[in-house]
């Protein structure tokens, strides 16, 4: 099967950018998840075999149920070690920057991309690419950035050097951005390049559990109080959204990633064709986090786009408001009653 999409001109700049770099940084978006992190740490671990020594730098937290993923306990995070980071990305000759598409994705860390002398190589699957970068390897149809980063040690002839570290890091990150293979998955593709990360030793069934079956109890109460409590039904509209207040969180005790999914659970709704979540953020007033998925061909991205700041892909996007929940509420009612003018 043939999954070559990168031009050989970019592979052969990659190729030179990567010898001659003496300081490489890989870096993803703000909030990093499943794919942003596997990502950037299968890259920086493929550097290491070239002899390289990459820094992986993340804006913010990641979800606990990722601090297992090999490699993780490298990471430099922005926003507790700033020196750091600054200093690292002075010093960059390259920068990797991977699963997003536009600087201010990375939040506070912007200045430093933007301002940052070295050459930039963009790898990333969400659309219309804005990153100042001498290689952009861009495909919105991927599944993820987890498979281009596959794709790319694929022609670059290096699937021979990929160690179990890079293939479980590539795995989750396809698993977690298609929702277990349950989206954006069609493509016989996939399936050929997960065949392959299966003869290196991984073990699928264990990745899922680290990822799905790693939470505590308190984030299964919370599942329970949102659907009953908090889930707001549009039969007519075949779409629903919920809230989760700030209030609400520290009920739960929320931690970092546990509502990783739950915009995912009104899709199980016969019929139901639309889900949208509105969190508030634990610290920030008047900022609402907003998810949302959709089955078919129904386009996340643009009402992302119209009602919520954001973008994303077809069936999963998202974005942010600037505003109090019940604003944000109000919103989200506005965008299921014109969903069919989408």
């Amino acid at each position: 099967m043939d999954i070559n999409l990168i031009d050989i001109k970019q592979l052969d700049a990659l190729r030179q950018l990567i010898a001659g770099a003496e300081h490489i940084i890989v870096c993803c978006h703000q909030n990093p998840d499943g794919d942003a992190l596997g990502s950037s740490l299968a890259l920086a671990e493929y550097l290491r075999l070239k002899g390289k020594e990459p820094t992986v730098i993340v804006p913010d937290k990641y979800p606990d149920f990722l601090q297992w993923l090999p490699g993780s306990e490298r990471i430099v995070r922005f926003d507790k070690h700033p020196e750091k980071a600054a200093k690292a990305f002075a010093e960059a000759d390259v920068i990797f920057c991977l699963d997003f598409n536009r600087p201010e994705r990375v939040d506070k860390m912007a200045p430093l991309l933007t301002d940052a002398k070295a050459q930039k190589v963009l790898i990333d699957h969400h659309p219309e690419p804005a990153v100042d970068s001498v290689v952009t390897i861009s495909f919105p149809e991927a599944s993820s950035t987890s498979e281009l980063v596959f794709r790319l040690l694929w022609q670059l002839g290096d699937f021979g050097q990929m160690n179990h570290k890079i293939a479980t890091c590539i795995y989750c990150g396809m698993m977690t951005d298609t929702g277990g293979f349950t989206y954006n998955s069609c493509s016989p593709e996939i399936y050929f390049i997960v065949s392959q990360l299966l003869t290196m030793g991984i073990n699928k069934d264990k990745i899922y559990r680290n990822v799905y079956h790693n939470y505590s109890e308190w984030r299964l109460r919370l599942i329970g109080f949102v659907l009953y409590k908090r889930l707001k039904v549009f039969s007519e509209k075949h779409a629903s959204y919920f809230t989760l207040t700030r209030d609400d969180l520290r009920r739960f005790h929320y931690i970092k990633g546990d509502a990783e999914g739950l915009v995912n659970m009104p899709l199980q709704i016969k019929g139901m064709r639309l889900s949208i979540s509105l969190r508030e953020d634990t610290d920030i007033e008047n900022l609402v986090w907003v998810s949302l998925r959709s089955v078919d061909n129904f386009s996340c991205t643009r009402m992302a786009e119209k009602y919520f700041n954001g973008g994303g892909h077809l069936n999963a996007s998202g974005g942010r408001l600037n505003c109090s929940i019940e604003e944000a509420e109000q919103i989200a009612r506005r965008a299921i009653e014109e969903m069919d003018k989408e």
